[in-house]
């Protein structure tokens, strides 16, 4: 239902937006991080969230105290949610505007359904959570970094969408393996959900995430995995970052790169994060040639590489999610899998399984 949902709902935001919605599209084409070629709906997020009241919708029917729970999560959502389509739709929002409803949310998560992190295996930051006034700005924190991340690698077509999938689906596997139906089934809706509305976005790019839809599932995701954490023991700590590394990483080294090696503000856009990098130094002048057709083409042929990359993490977490001490190595590994890989580009001294053939 959640698919069926979001994939209708997606399809006709790309035909009104087809035959003259100004509103709905993203007229911007410059900027060092805007890659289309033509005006793009940017409010699939509309689709997405949908979606997931649609699953939801036939959970109430089957399961209603679940179903009131999930439907709880939502409704914290809608500050994140609301704020990033305002942004879609009127570009009056600013990032730290933004970034404060989505901490609205994940408060209002906190307070109302306990989705806190009260450990986290780190010294010193275990005492400090165990405070609940402390944890829930810990939780905070990391919510509304986890919902800004996944907005950074939002791309290119179905790299951020895709990449919410292969969390959303480790959430899920995990969650069932504990017995934990509410985020299994919370899990299983984001994922028919994004799903529908990745049909019209990879590879074709009819339509974008948006600041909405990125904003949504970045604060969907975290709060599942928090919740997960926080209900179920048996799960280690470090399972939700290591889903997670991917996009926080991205960000944690973009804002490494800006101040302490370019003296820049940590927030200023730049377009040399890694998903650009390969865009740019791999496959902007490897395949076709400059019309519109083959830049969409290229556009969507650089999501596979991250994919990949994705899951070096998704995956271990789903096979050592109670392992503290492997799932801490595998993101030390992802660290330095990630640093290599970026450096070796920037330098033009690309792995040659990434160039392919020319």
């Amino acid at each position: 239902m959640a698919f069926a949902v979001s994939l209708a709902v997606t399809l006709f935001v790309v035909r009104r937006a087809k035959f003259g919605s100004h509103l709905l599209k993203d007229h911007d084409l410059s900027g060092p991080q805007k890659f289309h070629t033509v005006p793009v709906p940017r409010v699939g997020g509309i689709a997405i969230v949908l979606g997931v009241l649609g699953g939801l919708a036939v959970l109430w029917v089957r399961l209603p105290q679940t179903a009131a729970v999930a439907a709880l999560l939502m409704v914290c959502a809608l500050p994140a949610f609301g704020s990033g389509l305002t942004e879609d739709l009127t570009k009056t929002q600013s990032p730290r505007r933004r970034l404060f409803f989505t901490a609205v949310s994940a408060a209002l998560a906190a307070v109302l359904m306990d989705a806190v992190i009260d450990r986290t295996s780190i010294p010193g930051l275990d005492w400090l959570v165990s405070f609940p006034v402390m944890a829930i700005i810990v939780t905070v924190f990391v919510v509304s970094g986890v919902a800004n991340a996944l907005n950074i690698i939002d791309g290119f077509n179905g790299l951020a969408s895709m990449c919410a999938v292969l969390m959303l689906v480790s959430i899920g596997y995990v969650a069932f393996q504990v017995d934990d139906m509410l985020i299994v089934w919370l899990a299983v809706a984001g994922v028919g959900a994004v799903l529908g509305f990745f049909v019209w976005n990879f590879p074709a790019g009819l339509i974008f995430l948006g600041d909405g839809g990125a904003y949504f599932l970045g604060f969907f995701i975290a709060e599942l995995a928090i919740l997960l954490l926080h209900r179920n023991p048996s799960v280690s700590p470090m399972f939700p970052l290591l889903v997670c590394i991917y996009p926080v990483f991205e960000t944690v080294f973009s804002v490494y790169r800006r101040v302490m090696l370019r003296n820049q503000p940590a927030g200023m856009p730049d377009g040399i994060h890694l998903h650009s990098l390969i865009y740019r130094r791999i496959l902007r002048w490897a395949t076709g040639n400059k019309s519109k057709r083959s830049a969409v083409r290229r556009n969507s042929m650089t999501s596979p590489y991250l994919w990949m990359l994705c899951m070096t993490a998704v995956v271990p977490a789903m096979l050592f999610w109670d392992s503290t001490a492997l799932l801490a190595g595998f993101i030390v590994l992802f660290g330095l899998v990630y640093t290599g890989l970026y450096w070796r580009i920037v330098r033009f001294k690309s792995p040659r399984w990434m160039l392919g053939k020319r």
